[in-house]
């Protein structure tokens, strides 16, 4: 989920953020970047492009912009256990637009380890949903951002690595970072513009991306026990 609340017809680039924030940076590269200018959004003469509804889009920003407390939002998932390191998250409920609200329809998803790492492969690891996050914030973004600015987009494919050492977590060694070490982004995207427009959208996706943001920067995280 990208953040898209910059006023319309101004430049709403600002710097990557800084990965060395912390005392075991995840170092996060981004190809197809380099050379970018930042470009401001102007709005597509197309109602719908991308399958972004764009009115709605600019719509958004101007409520937004008229009403700032409106933009806090809280996202929750509950996770239970199932069995060995195998659990399960529903995400239904969320705070949104000053009120409580739900998804369209409640979303499960299991994680756990593969046999190799004392699990039964009953869904992805929880490192991997990071990896996972990052790529869909990334093109949300982008979709978002392509379509305000008139470029039709015909496809939109990424991989992304994480580079982890399980001497980390597994307590082997205390210079080892328990998570990931360093994290690539490989783009290829193909639109109706020249390279350098398309290379910018995701310059500008990476700008605002909120979980870009998380996996760069420090988030203060309180975690609350009740236990019996």
């Amino acid at each position: 989920m990208a953040d898209h609340t910059a006023q319309r017809g101004t430049d709403v680039s600002r710097p990557p953020a800084d990965p060395t924030a912390t005392d075991h940076p995840t170092h996060l590269h981004i190809t197809d970047t380099e050379g970018t200018t930042p470009m401001s959004i102007t709005e597509s003469t197309d109602s719908v492009r991308n399958g972004v509804d764009t009115a709605t889009l600019f719509a958004t920003l101007d409520a937004v912009k008229e009403a700032p407390a409106a933009a806090k939002f809280q996202f929750r998932a509950h996770n239970e256990w199932v069995d060995g390191t195998h659990s399960r998250s529903t995400i239904g409920d969320y705070f949104g637009v000053g009120e409580e609200r739900t998804h369209e329809r409640t979303w499960v998803f299991d994680a756990d380890h593969p046999a190799v790492l004392v699990g039964k492969d009953n869904g992805p690891t929880p490192t991997e949903f990071v990896l996972h996050a990052l790529a869909a914030c990334l093109t949300a973004g982008m979709a978002n951002i392509a379509a305000a600015r008139g470029i039709t987009l015909t496809e939109v494919r990424s991989t992304v690595e994480g580079d982890i050492d399980l001497n980390g977590v597994l307590g082997l060694d205390p210079a080892v970072r328990n998570g990931y070490q360093a994290i690539t982004v490989r783009f290829s995207i193909k639109g109706d513009a020249p390279a350098d427009k398309l290379r910018a959208l995701v310059a500008q996706s990476q700008a605002r991306s909120a979980v870009y943001d998380v996996i760069t920067n420090q988030v203060p995280v309180t975690i609350e026990v009740d236990a019996d």
